[in-house]
């Protein structure tokens, strides 16, 4: 057993050693991998290493408002005298944030529906399901996810599940083609003769061949929820003053464009950052996965 145990251990090791070495062949991935550790690293350390804190709230300082970018201040000051530097870094962890939820929120059912469905590829299970998505499908998400907000409360939370009610359908339509194309295969048909559970079939056997698709949507999707987001603030409906969130950063700078060009142009900077950081990623496991399969 202890010997068996140590060949498993040497095989996960290969195994990470073999995938790294096939993400690393890439620079623009690691250079994304780069960028995300760090992003996240500055949401987590932002009350530490943020010059002023409390700016990050509902603390004002009028005397230094619309202050460039200097030593001080290195984004600048917006229109309320606060750091941009400090606000910025603290939009991160709302950004991430509402990634975060909305995707724990629309991943488990939509990669469950998915599964359901094209296990039963046919039925009335496989109909109802997949015709309930298409009609999400069918509308841009943006006019989707304005439409719910409008209607609700403007605040953070409202817009998480905006954007949450019209992203499951992309995890239910993927895992709907990749559970369709192994429903087949002959390790399924073997299962199925040995009698084996149709939900420990579907989890155990066709769920990890469709692993690979899941992780690279959701890397990828990170950067489209914080978009989103970000928009949906833009207009209002999103997350509301004083919370720093990049979004309605920019939107309270743009009235001040060009001569305060800095308060809208640092926080729009910072979205463009993550959001290529995360595509960058994304691309990165994708090629993982994909060789693995060929």
């Amino acid at each position: 057993m202890q010997v068996m145990e140590k060949i498993r251990t040497i095989a996960k090791r290969y195994d990470i050693k073999r995938k790294w070495f096939r993400f690393s062949r890439s620079p623009l991935s690691v250079v994304g991998l780069i960028v995300v550790a760090v992003v996240i690293f500055l949401a987590l350390a932002a009350p530490f290493i943020t010059p002023y804190p409390r700016q990050a709230g509902l603390q004002t300082n009028l005397r230094d408002r619309f202050l460039p970018p200097s030593s001080k201040n290195l984004f600048g000051t917006d229109q309320l005298g606060r750091d941009v530097f400090t606000r910025t870094i603290f939009g991160f962890q709302y950004s991430l944030m509402m990634a975060g939820v909305v995707l724990l929120l629309v991943v488990p059912p939509g990669v469950v529906l998915g599964l359901i469905a094209g296990y039963y590829r046919g039925g009335w299970v496989d109909m109802a399901v997949m015709r309930i998505s298409d009609v999400f499908i069918a509308v841009p998400p943006l006019v989707l996810a304005l439409s719910i907000a409008s209607v609700l409360t403007p605040s953070a939370f409202n817009a998480m599940m905006a954007v949450s009610l019209m992203w499951w359908p992309w995890y239910t339509r993927l895992t709907y083609n990749a559970t369709s194309s192994v429903r087949n295969e002959y390790f399924v048909q073997a299962s199925e003769v040995m009698g084996e559970n149709s939900f420990r079939i579907m989890f155990s056997e066709i769920l990890p061949n469709c692993l690979g698709s899941i992780l690279t949507k959701i890397t990828l999707d990170v950067g489209w929820v914080i978009l989103l987001g970000s928009a949906l603030s833009f207009v209002g409906l999103g997350a509301q003053p004083p919370t720093p969130d990049l979004g309605t950063m920019v939107a309270g700078g743009s009235i001040f464009l060009p001569g305060q060009w800095w308060i809208s142009m640092f926080p729009a900077m910072a979205i463009v950052v993550v959001i290529l950081g995360f595509n960058l990623l994304g691309d990165g496991i994708r090629d993982i996965f994909v060789e693995e399969t060929r």
